[in-house]
């Protein structure tokens, strides 16, 4: 763990704080480290429903990769392996997580940042945060999932314009584009996160986990669709103990207790 990633979890919901406010929470080599390291015991606690992502302060979500530590970190073929090896992890573990996933951000989330907030199943933002893909100003490419993301997200006409251009995207043209899915006052964000996070808690876990899977399976093409994982999922369901609950809930007119099982 290091002190620029935070971890709490109050009921069932697991928050993860990315806190580098110095330098607008970009990421450092440690934090994908306990990125990683995080995601794991929310995984394995059964009782973290749903998974929160915010930065430290109001000025950033994650503006990207610590530059700073390339110098040092990245100055060698060999080096640049070791760091890609410790991040691509981080994130696999990011977009393999299979619990509900919901980034809060506020003020800039870009590049890498913005990489990681796709990652996640709803982006809630604040009427002040701003969203880019600098890549085009540095030289560089982002890779193919990072991209697929984006344009499943916006499609290829916007997806295009974002990374041609370089620009800033203020919250109202995220939204309207679907980059994000909510646009509130900076003022309530939290507070709707939270109930919005409460309420998917609330919910059947095996339900939540098979529309999760299946609905990211049929983003691939259909070539590459794993069709026995889709319908395993959905016997799985159908085969649970929440099912029974479920229907007996509705039938004796009153709010089911599920279990995850």
């Amino acid at each position: 763990m290091t002190a620029e990633m935070l971890s709490q979890k109050t009921g069932a919901i697991g928050w993860m704080t990315f806190s580098n406010p110095t330098k607008r929470n970009a990421m450092s080599l440690e934090m994908w480290g306990a990125l990683e390291a995080i995601l794991d015991d929310f995984q394995a606690d059964d009782a973290i429903r749903v998974v929160v992502m915010q930065g430290a302060g109001d000025k950033a979500f994650v503006s990207g990769a610590d530059i700073s530590q390339f110098e040092k970190q990245r100055d060698s073929a060999e080096k640049a392996a070791a760091y890609g090896a410790i991040s691509d992890s981080a994130r696999l573990k990011l977009n393999r997580f299979d619990k509900p996933l919901i980034a809060l951000i506020r003020g800039f989330c870009m590049g890498g940042g913005l990489g990681i907030a796709m990652a996640a199943d709803l982006r809630f933002a604040a009427e002040d945060s701003r969203f880019g893909i600098p890549a085009a100003n540095l030289g560089a490419a982002y890779s193919s999932d990072s991209l697929r993301r984006l344009v499943n997200l916006v499609g290829p006409s916007a997806a295009k314009d974002i990374l041609f251009s370089a620009r800033r995207l203020d919250a109202a043209e995220a939204l309207r584009i679907g980059l994000v899915s909510r646009v509130l006052p900076g003022e309530a964000l939290e507070q709707e996160v939270r109930d919005y996070a409460m309420l998917l808690a609330e919910k059947a876990p095996l339900s939540l986990r098979a529309s999760k899977a299946i609905v990211n399976e049929l983003m691939k093409p259909e070539s590459e669709q794993d069709g026995a994982m889709m319908r395993g999922h959905v016997a799985t369901c159908f085969d649970s103990a929440d099912y029974t609950e479920g229907r007996r809930a509705f039938m004796e007119k009153r709010k089911p207790v599920f279990t995850g099982r």
